[in-house]
């Protein structure tokens, strides 16, 4: 992430929406979040001076999302509560891969209520086909923000809400990082035929430029209504019928049936050993030849006691349908039955039997997606640094004196020219 990004009005106004999570939390005011702000792309240590108040790493393909992430470790947050907060804040802030529209799959390993570290599991929730097949721009199912929900609900600890309200406020007024922006000049002038799109991404008439800011109060409102409803906010009775009806005006061809029936599902990830260790991947799809795949992003967190999410999330094309759903801030992500199956590509290394953490890694980069990921986690076991192939790019998080005990030999890497951020250390 290049130097620059934000003037120090929009950092200190980031660290203003954050601050709320102390409250939240139980907790003090919040600390400042200005380590290795802005410039920096790897984690391990500060380059402000001022360590972080608790051992954890936030990674996300966003830098505001890695932000939130960090800030929800420092208030006492764990690494599920990190990374739910840092996939509500990336629905917001790179709609483009990760909107609520979306959805994803996450790899997850957590100590139980004894502290006892378990093996890692798979929490799957794609945005999936409707039932039926109507609308002139079919929509997939919006999975993301029940899958973000179902995980934080069986492992976090802070109160739901804590990991929804540094969404909602970026939602009142956020930032146009490199890759939002990126994102948008790929798609150009399509995004931007649909008026409600256009209002947001092109006020005046022309796509916003890194560092602008942006404002989305309608995708405000949604998430409030996540934050006070839960599950029932978007998925069932009046809001969910509400939504489909605006994803229908959007030629989505959603029911409020689809959203009650969709529901994320745990499952066993695919286990190998690799340089000694047991590695936990997210299954590759299988997929046609020279088929182009669609874009994903990524975010990740570890705490204090080796507890480590890696989520990956895709709209089903970049933007999804290009169309929101009127009222609701939401951009629809694209129907399976039209576009091929993303790539989400993760995987995590761990120490056999007392599944102490060793490493985690996420692939992005479409078609090179789970290429990316094996190379960066073959990286971080082997200590080498061998070129992910372009467009990949592996986030990495590292430990080779294992988590918990060896939190010194720690560090973080956001991918090289991948616009997004790793914070954390001590």
């Amino acid at each position: 992430m290049s130097q620059g990004l934000f003037s120090l009005q929009n950092r200190l106004y980031l660290l203003g929406a954050l601050a709320s999570l102390s409250l939240l939390a139980g907790c003090g005011t919040a600390n400042t979040i200005g380590h290795q702000l802005f410039g920096l792309n790897s984690g391990g240590s500060d380059s402000s001076g001022t360590a972080p108040s608790v051992f954890g790493y936030a990674v996300a393909d966003e830098p505001q999302a890695a932000l939130v992430g960090q800030d929800i470790l420092n208030h006492g947050g764990n690494a599920v509560d990190a990374a739910a907060a840092e996939g509500f804040a990336q629905a917001v802030t790179l709609p483009s891969r990760g909107g609520l529209g979306g959805g994803g799959a996450c790899l997850i390993k957590m100590p139980d209520v004894s502290g006892k570290m378990q093996p890692p599991v798979m929490l799957s929730f794609p945005a999936g086909a409707p039932a039926g097949n109507v609308g002139d721009r079919p929509a997939a199912v919006p999975l993301l923000a029940r899958g973000l929900l179902a995980m934080q609900a069986r492992y976090g600890q802070l109160p739901q809400s804590a990991v929804i309200v540094p969404a909602e406020r970026l939602a009142g007024e956020a930032q146009v990082s490199q890759a939002l922006e990126a994102d948008l000049g790929v798609v150009g002038n399509a995004l931007l035929a649909d008026p409600q799109a256009a209002a947001i991404f092109a006020p005046g008439g022309q796509s916003l430029a890194e560092g602008a800011t942006f404002q989305q109060p309608d995708l405000a409102s949604t998430l409030e209504n996540l934050r006070v409803g839960g599950v029932n906010g978007l998925y069932a009775g009046t809001n969910a019928a509400q939504f489909a009806e605006a994803a229908d005006a959007a030629g989505g061809g959603l029911t409020a049936q689809d959203l009650l029936n969709a529901v994320p599902k745990y499952g066993t990830p695919d286990i190998t050993t690799q340089n000694g260790y047991e590695v936990a991947s997210l299954p590759v799809a299988t997929t046609g030849a020279g088929e182009a795949l669609p874009a994903s992003a990524s975010f990740m967190a570890l705490d204090k006691t080796g507890g480590a999410v890696i989520c990956v999330t895709s709209m089903n094309n970049l933007f999804g349908t290009g169309r929101l759903a009127p009222g609701t801030g939401v951009l629809l992500a694209a129907s399976p039955r039209t576009s091929p199956a993303p790539e989400l590509a993760a995987a995590m290394a761990y120490t056999t039997g007392s599944y102490a953490f060793r490493a985690s890694v996420s692939g992005t980069g479409q078609n090179e997606a789970a290429e990316a990921a094996r190379i960066g986690l073959e990286n971080a076991l082997a200590g080498q640094n061998v070129p992910v192939p372009e467009p990949g790019r592996a986030n990495i998080i590292s430990c080779p004196g294992n988590v918990p005990g060896g939190e010194a030999s720690c560090r973080a890497n956001a991918a090289p020219g991948g616009n997004g951020l790793a914070i954390g250390g001590r």
